[in-house]
């Protein structure tokens, strides 16, 4: 159990120390402006500092008499060797608190998934918090990453390789499930901010010790490759991150934006169901600008995404292009989801999904 921040190889807090009232007000202007407290909220507590320190902070800003409305939700799974443990502490924490607490057990390396352990317990935590909002009918669900998560992701991300988009990191707030939005409050501060918070109020915490192990990719980043960056020649490497995130996030806001804002000027959907784009339209536009359009299209539809890549969309972007490279009557192209397109006098394309 935690009392004092880490000092071994967690990277440092580049930030001025955050006093305990600055950090309560830090979250609070994190939080919507209006309706928060309207309808249940449930905060997934872990037993870290991280969560424990955003439960305290989200006890303290719920309106007097409103408490019921503020509900604690822990995972228990198979990948921490004191994880009962860490259960008991966060019910403990939650009944002193006089705040209820729900929980579930998931077994992570039991589970059949492809997506390996890191990502099997991300989908297994969440649909388990989603699960939970939906019977005790909270619209928001509030998580504890910081500002250093959100650097590791971006760090990450990048490495595995990912687009625009994903340089862009998690976001402060999101659709969960349908009515059911996701907020992280303490995107904008340090890891050490929290800890601090913690240590002023003299409030315990629970170390997860598969923090430690660098078999995972998250690990591995966090007490490796960053603080050799910070504690060698680039001290602002989680903040540049951060910084970079966001303008990346920005810069693929505008161009989806700008895409939507083409799709609805250059597509149309017909009565059959097919949706029509004007390719003679957008041919001079930039390929990648094409490909997004499609990418709106696609989500506009609803149309199966899985099993498009990059790759698709630029070859589709190569027939808006050069449409005079597909003759009127060509064999349809099929694509994954049961999408076909199909070359039409006049300059246009036609997709339709196969119903």
């Amino acid at each position: 159990m935690g009392t004092a921040p880490e000092t071994s190889d967690e990277h440092p807090a580049a930030e001025r120390a955050v006093s305990e009232k600055e950090f309560v007000e830090a979250v609070a202007a994190a939080l919507p402006a209006t309706d928060f407290w309207t309808m249940p909220v449930l905060v997934a507590v872990s037993g870290g500092a991280d969560s424990v320190a955003l439960l305290i902070a989200l006890r303290r800003l719920v309106p007097a008499g409103e408490e019921r409305r503020l509900i604690v939700a822990h995972v228990e799974h198979d990948l921490r060797g004191a994880a009962a443990d860490d259960r008991r502490f966060v019910a403990d924490l939650a009944s002193r608190l006089g705040l209820a607490c729900v929980w579930r057990r998931v077994a992570v390396r039991d589970d059949d998934g492809d997506e390996g352990l890191e990502g099997r317990a991300r989908r297994l935590r969440y649909d388990f918090l989603v699960e939970a909002a939906f019977d005790h009918g909270a619209r928001h669900v509030v998580t504890g990453h910081t500002a250093d998560d959100q650097a590791e992701t971006i760090l990450q991300r990048m490495l595995r390789g990912t687009g625009l988009a994903g340089i862009g990191g998690m976001a402060v707030a999101r659709e969960l499930a349908a009515g059911v939005s996701l907020f992280r409050p303490l995107l904008g501060l340090r890891r050490e901010a929290a800890r601090s918070f913690l240590e002023s109020i003299s409030q315990p915490w629970r170390e997860d010790p598969s923090n430690a192990d660098l078999h995972h990719a998250r690990n591995f980043i966090r007490h490796e490759v960053l603080p050799r960056c910070v504690n060698g020649p680039f001290p602002s490497a989680s903040e540049s991150l951060v910084r970079l995130g966001r303008q990346a996030s920005l810069v693929a806001t505008a161009i989806r934006s700008a895409a939507e804002h083409l799709l609805e000027m250059h597509a149309s959907r017909h009565a059959d169901g097919s949706v029509v784009v004007r390719t003679r339209d957008l041919a001079e536009l930039d390929r990648h600008l094409v490909a997004e359009v499609l990418v709106a299209l696609w989500r506009r539809e609803g149309w199966p995404q899985q099993g498009m890549t990059s790759r698709h969309y630029a070859a589709l972007a190569g027939m808006v292009g050069e449409p005079a490279r597909i003759p009127t009557g060509a064999t349809p192209t099929d694509l994954p989801g049961g999408v076909r397109v199909t070359r039409l006098p006049g300059g246009w394309l036609s997709l339709r999904q196969a119903s």
